[in-house]
Formats: C-alpha cells, sequence, structure tokens
C-alpha cells in the first residue's frame, strides 16, 4: 500500500488517484537564468524516483514539468546581456536537459514552457478579475488574499505582517497593493518594453505564480493527483498557486502535496558568498560520474534534509563502482547447474523489503538497504560455491527491477559502449600472443582513460569501470 505524507494534510496517507489507475503529476521545473545547481537537482531527481516509482506500481503516468522561462530575474539578465529573454535563455534549456539526461532522470511527458502558455495565464486572471479575488492597481494585477479564507492551508503560516517566504521571492513585486501579503499576477510594462503581452486588462507581463496554475491545469484539468517541488517553494510559490487556482475554479487544486528538503554543504546553507555554490556541471568537471551524484541525491528520504559532503559522493563512487563491478561479476561467473531455493527465497524478500520501504512515502535509505543485502547474500552463495545457474537470472531479474526505480545500474552515455571495450581487450590479447607489447601497453593505457580497469584472471581477462 503507497503512502505519501501529504504537506496539504500533515499526515501520512494511503495514495488513491482521482481517476483509477490513472495518475496526473506535476512538479515545478527550473527558472532557466543559469545553470542548475546540486540542490536544484536533489528535487529534481526525487522527482525521477517518484515518477519510476509509480510507474512500478503499474500507474499509468501524466507527468508535466514546466520551464519557467520569464520573470524578473530573466528580463534583468536579459537586458544586461543584450538579449532578448529566448536568446538568453536558450543556451540554459539546452544545458539543462543535457544536465538532466547525463543524471538519468526520465523526461517527462510534458514539458512547458511559460512564455507558451500567457493566454492561459490571461483567462485565469480574468476570472479572478471578475468574483473580485483579484483587482488592479496602476496598471497591475494582484491577488486580494484576504478573498480566500484557505489562504495558508498548505503552509501553515500564520499571516502577521509582511511574511518573506523560504524563497526569498513574496515581496519582490515593486507596484502598489491594497495589502503587503497580496501577489502580483500581471505586471504593468511601458510600452516600449520588449517583454510584455496584450492582454484585455493592459499590456504586461505575468506573475511568477500564475504560470505554474495555468500549465498544470491545461494539462492535468483543474484537480490533479500530485504537485511536488522543493520544500523553499512551499511558501510562498505553491501557496499562491492554490489560492489563484482554487480562486478560479472553486475545485480543489491538488489533491497530494510532496516536498524535498533541503540539500545543504559541508552542514550550511549553500552559497556563492561562502564559497559552497555547486552546479551538476562544476562536480563532472572535478572528474565526478552523473551516477553517484544521483546516487548521493536519493541515499537519503526525500523529505529529511540532505548534507553534501565531497567524502560522502566519494563514497557514492565507490558504492556504484562494487555494484556496476557484483553485477558484471554474477553475469561472467562459471556456476553450477542448479536452483539453490533457499537463496531465490531471500531474493524474493529483498525485493519485499524494498517495496515496503518505497511505499513508505519513498524511504530510499531503506530500499538501498535491500539491495545492498542482496548483493551481500549473492557475494556470500558465490563463495561458497552455492550459487546455481538459475539462481544468477532470478538476482540479475531482481537487479532489474531494482533498477527501473534507482536508474544507477545503466551506463552513461558518454561511456565507451561494452562492445568497444570488448573488442579492444580481444586486439589487446592478439597484440599479447604476437609479443607486440607496446600495442599491448598502448590499447591498456587508453581503456584506463576511460575509467577501465583490466584484470588479467586465469579464465581470461575481465573488465571493470573505476
Amino acid at each position: 500500500m503507497l503512502k505519501f505524507h501529504n504537506t496539504l494534510s500533515g499526515q501520512l496517507q494511503e495514495f488513491k488517484p482521482l481517476d483509477g489507475n490513472n495518475v496526473r503529476l506535476y512538479i515545478c521545473g527550473p527558472t532557466v537564468w543559469s545553470f542548475a545547481h546540486i540542490g536544484n537537482f536533489r528535487t529534481f531527481t526525487f522527482g525521477d524516483v517518484l515518477r519510476r516509482y509509480l510507474k512500478f506500481k503499474g500507474y499509468n503516468l501524466t507527468h508535466v514539468f514546466n520551464l519557467t522561462d520569464v520573470d524578473d530575474r530573466i528580463i534583468n539578465e536579459a537586458k544586461a546581456a543584450d538579449k532578448t529573454i529566448d536568446e538568453f535563455t536558450a543556451p540554459f534549456i539546452e544545458a539543462f536537459w543535457e544536465d538532466f539526461d547525463a543524471l538519468g532522470l526520465e523526461r517527462p511527458e510534458i514539458t512547458p514552457r511559460a512564455t507558451h502558455h500567457i493566454a492561459e495565464m490571461i483567462s485565469i486572471i480574468e476570472t479572478l478579475l471578475k468574483n473580485g479575488r483579484a483587482y488592479k492597481s496602476n496598471g497591475s494585477i494582484y491577488y486580494r488574499i484576504s478573498a480566500f479564507p484557505d489562504y495558508g492551508k498548505l503552509s501553515k503560516i500564520n499571516f502577521a505582517g509582511n511574511v518573506s517566504g523560504a524563497s526569498g521571492r513574496i515581496d519582490t513585486d515593486k507596484y502598489d497593493k491594497e495589502n503587503a501579503q497580496d501577489f502580483a499576477l500581471w505586471k504593468l510594462v511601458d510600452a516600449d518594453e520588449p517583454t510584455g503581452w496584450d492582454a484585455s486588462f493592459g499590456r504586461g507581463r505575468p506573475g511568477w505564480h500564475i504560470e505554474c496554475s495555468a500549465m498544470a491545469m491545461k494539462y492535468l484539468s483543474e484537480t490533479f493527483d500530485i504537485h511536488a517541488g522543493g520544500v523553499d517553494l512551499k511558501f510562498p510559490h505553491h501557496e499562491n498557486e492554490i489560492a489563484q487556482s482554487e480562486g478560479a475554479t472553486g475545485k480543489l487544486f491538488a489533491k497530494v502535496w510532496l516536498h524535498s528538503e533541503h540539500l545543504k554543504v559541508e552542514g550550511e546553507t549553500m552559497s556563492k558568498s561562502l564559497g559552497n555554490y555547486y552546479t551538476f556541471r562544476d562536480l563532472i568537471a572535478k572528474d565526478y560520474s552523473a551516477v553517484a551524484i544521483r546516487y548521493l541525491l536519493m541515499s537519503v528520504p526525500y523529505h529529511k534534509q540532505l548534507n553534501f559532503t565531497f567524502e560522502t559522493l566519494d563514497g557514492a563512487e565507490q558504492t556504484i563502482g562494487r555494484l556496476r563491478d557484483f553485477r558484471k561479476r554474477l553475469q561472467e561467473a562459471n556456476l553450477p547447474d542448479g536452483i539453490n531455493t533457499d537463496l531465490q527465497g531471500k531474493v524474493g524478500a529483498y525485493l519485499d523489503d524494498f517495496e515496503m520501504a518505497m511505499d513508505d512515502n519513498l524511504n530510499t535509505s531503506i530500499a538501498l538497504a535491500a539491495l545492498h543485502n542482496l548483493v551481500r547474500e549473492t557475494n556470500t552463495a558465490m563463495a561458497h560455491a552455492v550459487a546455481c545457474t538459475e539462481d544468477r537470472s532470478v538476482i540479475l531479474h531482481a537487479i532489474d527491477k531494482f533498477d527501473q526505480v534507482l536508474g544507477i545500474f545503466g551506463e552513461a552515455k558518454t561511456e565507451m559502449l561494452d562492445a568497444e571495450i570488448e573488442n579492444l581487450i580481444e586486439e589487446r590479447q592478439a597484440a599479447r600472443r604476437n609479443r607486440n607489447f607496446a600495442r599491448s601497453d598502448e590499447i591498456r593505457d587508453t581503456l584506463a582513460e576511460q575509467g577501465i580497469i583490466l584484470e588479467d584472471t586465469k579464465d581470461g581477462v575481465r573488465w571493470k569501470r573505476k
């Protein structure tokens, strides 16, 4: 029975989709004004594990993941670079998807951009103006929080005075408002401002919060199953999404809300001023593998803070190396014919442990422990020569089941293909037989540069990735 800790209710609840076996999921994506940092990717890796596990459980998934390609910061940065916002964001969007793919994150079914959904935003704002939950002031449109009695039901914040959200973006609107807590739905722009759109209520550009409401409701309907994102977005962004969406439709916006906790670096908040701010690309440049980064980002359950250190990342590299080496040794092992029913029973139990852990609010740390228990049990069986050929297929199938969710056994696209490695090893063996040791050493060095370690054994040459 799959259960989530629903931020909206504050309780651990059994998950029941609104529409039979179909699940509709919305996750807030990046604001594409720079390269995404590892805190961003902690949330996006959680989102990937969530979508993978929903599919693992047999649900039909529609996953929407937006790109915020217009906000004040993007507009200001584009102006400074003497570019349009499309010109400014294009390289960052391309880089984001490159990083996304490198981490083994599955592409969502729908990846809308905010600038492509201005009409939907305008429609919601028109509805809010008509029902009195929005008002116009000096050309801009604001949401009237006092007209939505449920405001604060997600964040559980007691609103007294102007409260700043965890994202630090509640009161960046330098416009006149009835109440300091009201937020901008539409911001007036000058006639000569290049970033602006015409609307019935005046030329302007959208506020940050209305963007996600418009895209979520367009693709997932007015009420959908799960809305997820980083805990820094819970207030004000997600709180405001609820207010404007439910204020427009009169219906529940999202049934379940999930929030991934903060990533700290060496126990500190990640900050450029502290010199501990890392993008995904920074870590790749330090010769860490994408899969080790992925492993570390999901090693702690999403609802707990993750403390990133280079020591733990080094440990993740070693763990990935051991896991992949284990699978290769199992594939290549010379096992006796037959079946070990006791071993196969334990394999089934570890799969059950994995699913029980994931059913419990995606407890990835216990789920990973189940995988490591399987590896340890199999290593012991092989060491005592009690693992048989039929056991191998059962264990490899179990690893594939684990990896449907974890995504850590597949090779990165940038790595040398297995077939290429095998061909080079065969060429090296031929060179050794022909006493062409210079060529043999050259091939070994080439493979070493690709992170391939050769082991000469009595059964022939084995290889593994670092």
